[in-house]
């Protein structure tokens, strides 16, 4: 019986555990194609325990007339001379551990938008990112394919 007990304990002990390891593998590089655009977002895991996904690189960093692409919608001011390969796009995202999924903000750069989203894998190489405005049912989703 104490043994019983002990493995028990060491179970329930355990369990926050992975739940840790479920929630990280929403971490790495992704490569990201909307449009007429290509890009890889990285996903990591800030110090406060929230999700954040930034460009890290595009395939076309510059307009045609050469000069580089930046956050030029973005309604912060400070914000408008980011690089577009820098731009942080996810925004606060939580682990859910029942849905096993990811909920915050994305940033759309192209309307200088803020929107509520959720991230799900459909495969384990696939993240369905969806932004939405009120339900998610009023919203679009993006496949995002993970490289690493």
């Amino acid at each position: 019986m104490k043994q019983l007990t002990l493995i028990l304990i060491i179970l329930v002990a355990s369990l926050p555990m992975f739940s840790q390891s479920n929630a990280e593998k929403i971490c790495g590089t992704y490569l990201v194609v909307e449009k007429s655009e290509v890009s890889k977002v990285k996903i990591t895991r800030m110090s406060n325990g929230d999700f954040e996904g930034k460009i890290v690189w595009m395939k076309n960093p510059k307009f045609d007339d050469g000069t580089p692409k930046t956050d030029v919608m973005n309604p912060d001011p400070s914000k408008r001379k980011t690089p577009a390969d820098k731009i942080v796009l996810l925004h606060n995202f939580k682990y859910d551990s029942k849905n096993d999924e990811w909920s915050g903000e994305i940033y759309n750069p192209v309307e200088g938008n803020m929107y509520k989203a959720y991230a799900k894998f459909e495969s384990p190489k696939k993240l369905k990112v969806r932004g939405y405005v009120g339900l998610p049912i009023f919203g679009r989703s993006m496949y995002w394919d993970k490289l690493d």
